[in-house]
């Protein structure tokens, strides 16, 4: 089983739909329906447009995970659609690991040196996994005023990629 980490747009709107409205509403109860997030049918004009990206994983052909990037000014970015199909998580693949290092690569070539991220205090063990590489959680009120704001998020990290 080889993991394969490449740029997706909107051919695979369809497969990423799936597997995120799935984590979000079945697995975690989001409140949160695919008409809150237009941005899957667009992802080229949403997140390629301004300077971001939007990575799938794949095993065996299969979409198992996704990570995107808004860039929202000039050295500053937020990570978004962060999800790895239950089934492929923890170390013994590194799905998410890998999306997460293959993110911050495309960032660090790109002169994004803040990257913030919202989530949900819930997902416990996605802000352990944020926390383990190195982002610190911030309150609110400490987010770039141009930070793109998520209804559901009450939680918000920061990573600092500039030494």
């Amino acid at each position: 089983m080889k993991l394969l980490i490449k740029p997706i747009e909107n051919q695979y709107s369809n497969a990423i739909v799936d597997l995120i409205l799935n984590i979000q509403q079945k697995e975690f109860n989001v409140p949160i329906t695919i008409e809150d997030q237009p941005d899957l049918f667009n992802i080229q004009n949403f997140y390629y447009a301004g300077g971001g990206g939007f990575w799938g994983a794949f095993i065996n052909d299969e979409l198992v995970g996704t990570i995107a990037l808004i860039k929202f000014a000039d050295h500053a970015a937020a990570i978004r659609k962060m999800f790895v199909k239950k089934e492929f998580r923890g170390k013994e693949f590194s799905v998410a690991q890998n999306l997460l290092n293959t993110l911050i690569s495309y960032c660090l070539e790109n002169e994004i040196d803040n990257l913030y991220l919202g989530t949900i205090s819930k997902l416990e063990a996605a802000l352990r996994f944020y926390e383990k590489n190195d982002f610190v959680r911030i309150e609110k009120e400490e987010l770039p005023k141009e930070f793109p704001l998520m209804k559901p998020d009450n939680t918000f990290c920061h990573l600092t990629l500039k030494n």
